[in-house]
Formats: C-alpha cells, structure tokens, sequence
C-alpha cells in the first residue's frame, strides 16, 4: 500500500478548503446566472489556464490516446453533475450541498460493488445504511421547509454524487497512468463543447457587472482546473480510496465559509446529518477485511 506522505496530507486539506469554498461561489453565483450558463463559464476559465500548460508540457498526445475515455468522465464528473449542483446552488444552501455531496464516496463504493464486482465488507454495508439515514435526516429536517423546488434541488444533488462516484470508478480503472493535467483539461474542453449550445440558448438577457465574475473565476480556476489536477494527482499518489478523504474536510470547510459570507446558521439537524453521513462514509470506505460480501 503506498505511503501517505506529510506533503500528501497537507494537499488533501488544502483541496479539501478549495473544493469547499465551491459550494460558496455556487450559492453566489446560479441564481444570477443560472445553472448552464455559469457552468459553462466555470469550465471555459478552468480550460483558458490549463489549456497552456497541456500544449507547454506536450500533453496532447496523451489527451488524443485517451480521448474517449477522458470524453466519457467528463460528462459524468463535470458537464452534467456540475449542472446539478449548479441547479441545487439557487434554492438550498452551501452547508447542506456539501454534506450531500459527503456521499460520493459511498456512490462510489456501491458502483465499485456493483459493477467492478469489488469487495464489500459488512461494515461497509453498515456505513450505506447510515450515510443513507443522514440523508434521510437532512430530506427530513423538521426545521427546513425547503418547498417542491427544494426536494427537487436535493435529489438533484444526489444525482450529481451518483454520477461523482460513477466518475471515480471509471478514472481508477480506465486511466491509471494518465496525468491528472490531461484528465482536468481534456475534461474541461469535452464539457465546454458539450455545454455550449445549451449555454447560448439559457444566457442571462443582460449580463451581470461587477465583483460577481470573481466568484465565476475563482470557481473556474481554482476550484476546477487547479482543484481537479491535485485531485487526479493524489488518486494516482495515494490511490481514490484515500484521495476521496477530502469528503470528511469539505463539509467543515463548506459549512464554515456559509457561515462567515453567507450568515448561514448552523442547525443541530444539520450537524446531525452531517454526522451520519461522515461516519457512514468511514465505514464504507474502510479497508476490506476477511469478513467481506461478494
């Protein structure tokens, strides 16, 4: 098993806080822009800064060999979960979109078990029941009148972690070896391409002015093209087993950020879900041992 370095740590938590502050700039920016057409802009920047360094460090080659494959988890890590999520961003709040999005790990896990027909231990089998409990508690929260739009907005949310887990398993199988620059870029063109026509036809009638294209690049940028090269980059170091840890910091992250620039309170239904989720997702994510189902 490869050893977790310092370095690799350190990366996972600043990913974590990066990828964190995307359900920020997502709660800012949907409801002026829309789903599609900010996506579409989220991908076109993320693409503009890597775009470069591809052609610089003579990874075309690569992207032209792996095409397909690239192609396909493009569509199921970016073009069409970030569109959810997008959609989710205008009617429930960054804390509880990131909590949601706590459950790739065990989307992941049950399309490994499905699919990949991988191990499952019965802890693991445990941890689904109770990430899938703080769902339930989140869906359910007493507290949250969250309307038709918002149900609507959650199970879109956990349509997009679907497809996030669908994504990881497809990577880990299918692209061992391949740069994670080449998998974030080729992705980012794939989906820009894929979004386009869409984009044009949802385009705001008057563009917005002002501070808010910040946010649209820094979730761009940052969050996309910088976030998903150290995200490939540790699946390839540490494996997605380990990688996808960051699950346990971004809602931490998410929820602190809502809370500081959004004034977004903090619920104890809130916390408890979260709980749930995060332990379902240890559970699910552990090591397998020899009591395993098959």
């Amino acid at each position: 098993m490869k050893r977790v370095s310092l370095r690799d740590i350190s990366e996972l938590i600043i990913l974590s806080a990066i990828w964190g502050s995307s359900f920020l700039f997502l709660r800012l920016t949907s409801p002026v822009f829309g789903p599609i057409f900010l996506i579409e802009m989220r991908v076109l920047s993320g693409l503009a800064v890597l775009l470069p360094l591809v052609l610089f460090l003579g990874k075309l080659a690569e992207f032209q060999k792996h095409w397909k494959m690239i192609a396909t988890v493009s569509l199921m890590n970016m073009a069409i979960p970030f569109c959810f999520f997008a959609f989710s961003a205008v009617y429930i709040g960054a804390g509880l979109l990131s909590i949601i999005n706590a459950t790739v790990p065990i989307f992941s896990a049950c399309v490994a078990y499905i699919v990949y027909k991988e191990r499952l231990s019965r802890s693991s089998l445990l941890g689904l029941l109770i990430g899938f409990l703080g769902v339930v508690v989140l869906m359910f929260n007493p507290g949250e009148s969250f309307g038709s739009s918002g149900w609507l907005a959650i199970l879109s949310a956990l349509l997009a972690c679907l497809l996030y887990g669908t994504a990881i398993n497809l990577t880990v199988n299918n692209l061992q070896g391949v740069s994670g620059l080449t998998i974030t870029a080729g992705g980012l063109f794939v989906s820009s391409l894929v979004l386009l026509p869409f984009a044009l036809w949802a385009r705001p009638e008057v563009l917005p002015v002002g501070n808010i294209w910040w946010s649209v690049f820094a979730l761009g940028i940052v969050c996309t093209g910088f976030g998903f090269v150290m995200f490939y980059r540790l699946i390839d170091r540490i494996g997605a087993g380990r990688a996808i840890m960051t699950t346990y910091l971004i809602p931490v992250f998410s929820i602190l950020w809502g809370n500081i620039f959004l004034g977004e309170s903090v619920t104890l239904i809130m916390v408890a879900g979260c709980i749930l989720v995060l332990l379902g997702v240890g559970l699910t994510t552990r090591k397998p041992n020899l009591d395993t189902v098959r």
